[in-house]
């Protein structure tokens, strides 16, 4: 047995297939769809090319904002550089001024100490001299008073007064 192929107006299902094909395109045609899809692939064709157009400012804008900080950050970091030459030389003329004022200061308080030691000195070869000034008085006076007697005194006094007149 064989097998026939159901037909409809001399047509078999891949011929109605064919005509509906034909008939779509027709109608595609027709009411000019081709126009349509090609208006919209355009549309489609100028809004991507506005949003590459758009990405390229985009990126453009960004290397030159890059470039603006990256200069920026060059201008800092010789900022930071200078200001940390200022102050390592601020600090060394902190340092030596401090040096400077220091053996100021010692040899001030050193002239202080020796100027106190000389007149502590002084003070004591003064209260010495004193010291044996009064020891020498009353010596002498003990020796006048044991080697002289009133007679002695009476010659003495009597002797100064005489060279008192005659000068």
């Amino acid at each position: 047995m064989s097998e026939v192929e159901p037909t409809a107006f001399a047509l078999n299902p891949g011929g109605w297939v064919a005509l509906a094909m034909l008939v779509v395109f027709a109608l595609l045609a027709w009411k000019k769809v081709h126009h349509a899809i090609g208006r919209a692939l355009d549309s489609k064709i100028a809004l991507i090319r506005d949003q590459l157009a758009e990405a390229e400012s985009l990126r453009r804008e960004a290397e030159a904002l890059k470039a603006e900080y990256e200069a920026r950050s060059a201008s800092a970091d010789k900022d930071r550089e200078a200001l940390l030459e200022r102050a390592k030389h601020e600090a060394d003329e902190i340092v030596a001024k401090a040096k400077i004022d220091a053996e100021v200061l010692i040899e001030r308080r050193t002239r202080m100490a020796e100027d106190k030691i000389a007149s502590e000195e002084r003070v004591a070869v003064e209260q010495l001299r004193s010291t044996a000034a009064d020891a020498a008085a009353k010596a002498a006076a003990r020796l006048i008073a044991e080697r002289h007697d009133a007679a002695t005194d009476s010659k003495l006094v009597d002797q100064a007064i005489a060279e008192i007149v005659t000068r």
